[in-house]
């Protein structure tokens, strides 16, 4: 292995943000990362953010046209976020963006590299507001690499990996849509099997006007509101973060940052905690619902929700409840437990519960007893209910199961991260 600065082996450029109080500078097709959009990244590579800017916004202000294969390096608020560009693409200002000297070193074994040196970078960083390594220092920074050839050998092997993960969130993502679009078919659309077979209502199925909703509903369908499934809910606990007199029971804690986690979107670093014994009934079981009931934002909502099956439970080494700002659900009938998931998370996406929020000490509060008990909402019979479930619940089980394996397929990635770059570990090239 050979010693060089990051300069040595690589050009880094910064980013640069156009004035938002000029609207023509956004929405427009040239691609633009801030580290908010590697905030929930779940693949090594990025192709897009939350916001595109216009050649105007490009001409306007510092920022530089990248090159595929980049690394974009958060260099403030947080620093460390890491991602290769897929395309080309630009930042704002809170990126160091990494052009890799491809005679010297492949880029996806410098971001592999990069990322076992985190904590080296973030000693880089400087400021009293907040702390930002700024391009001198990165461009000076020291790192060891191997030969260009181990290099690749490395990478590749480190690439079956995450294209192993990357691919099971692929899958996760297309089964958890494909549920959401028969849901939307069977009761919004109410083209749901008739007894032929045939969908519902395309099929002249019987339809009837309700008051309540002012819209036609299936016959025999009644409208109700999500209290009639709830059983019971369970109180969050956020116990104590050590073993402490009474506090001996050990957790694992689902916080609102945990639910995409908990969803099989990425993989779950939910706190471990401990509780009192006596609250062991708040421990969450088959069938439950979780609710976040504190929090959100001016652009969020409270009310995120998220299932648990017994593959959820199986990801996880301890019991797992919620924290104190999120609610538990049992439900009387566990098949109806998608249609309930289901439900509320398309009522959350249409911005339903920032109607139903209170405020106090500036934190949102769900105000969940109204909404549940007041809030109307068709109510399908058992059987189409029971179907849907049949139908389903194999899509969000296996979620589940990939997320469990996309978690060891992360540690064994992690393991062998550092003994493949100290050189403890080679790559053989022998079939």
């Amino acid at each position: 292995m050979r010693k060089y600065k990051l300069k040595e082996i690589s050009s880094i450029y910064n980013g640069s943000t156009p004035s938002t109080s000029d609207v023509s500078n956004y929405d427009g097709d040239i691609i633009w990362i801030t580290p908010k959009d590697l905030s929930n990244q779940k693949s090594k590579y990025i192709s897009k953010g939350e916001r595109n800017i216009t050649e105007k916004g490009y001409k306007s202000c510092s920022t530089t046209m990248l090159p595929k294969g980049t690394i974009l390096l958060s260099s403030r608020a947080p620093i460390g976020l890491l991602a290769i560009a897929k395309i080309e693409l630009c930042t704002n200002q809170g990126f160091k963006n990494i052009v890799p000297q491809n005679e010297f070193v492949d880029n996806n074994y410098l971001y592999y590299l990069l990322s076992l040196k985190i904590k080296e970078i973030e000693a880089l960083g400087s400021g009293t507001t907040f702390k930002e390594v700024s391009k001198t220092s990165l461009e000076n920074y020291e790192i060891n690499i191997h030969d260009i050839a181990e290099q690749q050998k490395i990478a590749n092997t480190l690439n079956v990996i995450d294209d192993k993960i990357a691919l099971n969130n692929k899958i996760n993502n297309e089964l958890e849509q494909i549920a959401k679009t028969l849901y939307e078919y069977w009761f919004v659309q109410f083209d749901f099997p008739d007894e032929k077979g045939r969908p519902y209502k395309s099929a002249n199925g019987k339809m009837v006007y309700n008051e309540v909703l002012k819209r036609e509903i299936p016959d025999g369908w009644e409208v109700g509101t999500f209290s009639s499934y709830i059983h019971q809910d369970k109180g969050g606990d956020w116990g104590k973060d050590t073993l402490v007199g009474n506090y001996t029971k050990k957790v694992t804690c689902i916080r609102g940052a945990d639910f995409p986690s908990l969803q099989g979107y990425s993989c779950c670093n939910a706190p471990i905690r401990y509780i009192l014994n006596k609250n062991s009934s708040k421990i969450l079981s088959t069938g439950d619902l979780v609710v976040e009931i504190s929090g959100g934002s001016p652009i969020q909502s409270t009310g995120r929700i998220g299932y648990v099956n017994q593959h959820t439970l199986a990801r996880f080494d301890n019991d797992i409840i919620t924290s104190n700002f999120c609610k538990a659900l049992s439900l009387n009938n566990k098949n109806a437990l998608y249609n309930f998931y289901l439900e509320w998370e398309r009522l959350y996406k249409s911005g339903v519960f920032f109607n139903y929020e209170g405020k106090t000490t500036g934190i949102k509060n769900l105000l969940f007893d109204t909404f549940v008990e007041s809030y109307k909402i068709v109510i399908p019979p058992q059987n189409i209910v029971d179907t849907f479930y049949a139908n389903v619940s194999n899509m969000f089980e296996k979620i589940q199961r990939n997320a469990k394996e996309n978690h060891y397929l992360e540690l064994i990635r992690d393991f062998l991260l550092p003994l493949l770059m100290n050189g403890q570990v080679t790559v053989s090239t022998e079939r």
